[in-house]
Parts: structure tokens; sequence; C-alpha cells
């Protein structure tokens, strides 16, 4: 009996002097990750609002503000190891390690990340504009963080890698609200100088959706292949294909009006 109460008594002992030893790390610890928490969700709120007033693209404030609030729960995460006696150094040196290992291994994938935040950054184009980025014309659909996705004027969605557009030349069509229609004719040498430029710029007079400003008839060169002419009428951007059509027609029209003939490029005989 007598060894029997001494181990229960001792068993108890041993629990009290456990919830002595964990019982006020388990509550600090509990208390820490609540407030972590709230924490966490007050500091992304108030980084997604920073981020509206400050105009930047909403993916990349997203971004931000995940990533604030993984910080968070980080730091609280690393105070409850140190509350259980854990080494904190030797398991920043792990973490590292892993870190260093996985860039390793999505080397590409980071590069178009990193090249995907520049782009939110700096914003060289926005999701509705016309663009020409890594040999491929549309308009921008998405911008994600690790691609850019287009819509081409013959319903094709192409994806593209920000790597591949931020190392590059970006020529964003859209970004102006006036674009200039460019039209070259290369006529026959017999063609008379006064009256071909007559007749271009009644053809641009005629042009529908045109602006106001005065079109402009360019006297490009002269060589062997004939005379070379451009002519340049004003429009709004979203009008650009509709107006570049019209000046075509305009001008072919006002060409056969006036009896103005193309110059014609020479054949070569593959029998000499």
């Amino acid at each position: 009996m007598t060894t029997t109460s001494e181990t229960i008594h001792m068993t108890s002992q041993e629990w009290i002097d456990l919830g002595m030893k964990y019982g006020a790390p388990v509550l600090w610890s509990c208390v820490i990750i609540i407030v972590a928490f709230f924490a966490a969700s007050w500091v992304r709120r108030l980084v997604v609002n920073a981020c509206e007033r400050a105009e930047i693209e909403p993916t990349l404030a997203r971004f931000f503000a995940k990533l604030t609030r993984w910080a968070i729960l980080l730091i609280a995460g690393t105070f409850v190891l140190n509350k259980f006696g854990f080494e904190t150094a030797s398991f920043s040196v792990l973490i590292g390690a892993v870190g260093l290992a996985v860039s390793l291994a999505f080397q590409g994938t980071l590069s178009n990340f990193a090249s995907g935040i520049m782009l939110m950054i700096f914003r060289p184009y926005k999701i509705g504009d016309s663009i020409i980025a890594a040999g491929q014309t549309g308009t921008v659909y998405e911008i994600d963080l690790f691609s850019t996705t287009l819509d081409t004027v013959d319903n094709k969605r192409i994806f593209i890698p920000n790597t591949a557009i931020f190392g590059a030349v970006i020529t964003n069509i859209s970004f102006h609200e006036r674009r200039r229609v460019d039209v070259v004719v290369v006529l026959h040498h017999s063609a008379s100088i006064d009256k071909t430029r007559a007749a271009l710029t009644e053809a641009a007079m005629r042009v529908p959706g045109c602006l106001p400003e005065k079109p402009e008839i360019v006297l490009v060169e002269m060589n062997a292949a004939g005379i070379s002419w451009q002519v340049q009428v004003w429009c709004q951007s979203g009008d650009f294909l509709a107006v570049r059509q019209a000046t075509i027609r305009e001008v072919k029209v006002a060409l056969d009006a006036a009896e103005i003939g193309f110059a014609v490029t020479p054949t070569i005989d593959p029998k000499r």
C-alpha cells in the first residue's frame, strides 16, 4: 500500500511539475498566436488600402499583403519556438538551406516572378492595352506574377512568360489617345509629282474617322523601283484599323480616277 501511494504521489507530483514547467509557455504561446493572427489580418488590410491609394496593381497589392501576413506569422512562430526552448538559430539556417535549394530548382520560375513584380511596379502596360511584346501582338487580358496573357485580333489567347517581356522591347500601341496612320504607295516614274500630290491630298481629306488635323503627303524617295509617297492621317487609337483600311481605299480610288499607275516590279525570266 505504501509503495502504491508513493507511486501515485510521485506521479501526481510529476504532473504538477510538468504543468508548472510547460503551462505558462503554452498559455503565452496561445496568446502570441491569437494576437499574431489578428495583427496579420489587420496589417494585411492596411497594406491593401495603402497600395490602392498608391494606385499599385491589384495583383501586386495582394502579393505584398500576403507576404506581410506570412512574415508576421513567421515571427510569431519564432517566438513560440523560443518559449519551448528550441534553438531558432539552427532552425533559421535550415530554412535558409531549403530556400537556396528551392531557388536553384525553380530558377526560371523565380526569374518570371521577379520580372512580373518589375512589370507591375513600372507598369509599361495595363489590362486592356494593345501591345507588341516578345514578338506577339494583342490586347492585354491579364497580368500575373509569372506570365502575361494576350488576346489577339483573330481570337487567340497567348501566354507569355514575364521574363521574355521584361527583357525585351515593349511597344504599347494604345498608350496615347491618338495615332498616325501611314500608308505608303510606290508609283510609276511617269506619274506627275504635282498631280500625284493633289490626288493623294484629296484622298486623305475624304477618309472617314480621321481627326481634323491637316493630313500630310510626303514624297519619300525616288529609286529604280519607282516614286514612293506616304499618306499620313491622324485618328483615335481605337479607330486605327478602320481608318487605315479607309485610307488605303481612298488612295486607290483617287489614283485610279487620276489615271496614275503604280510601279511595276520587273520580273526575271527563270530561263535566263
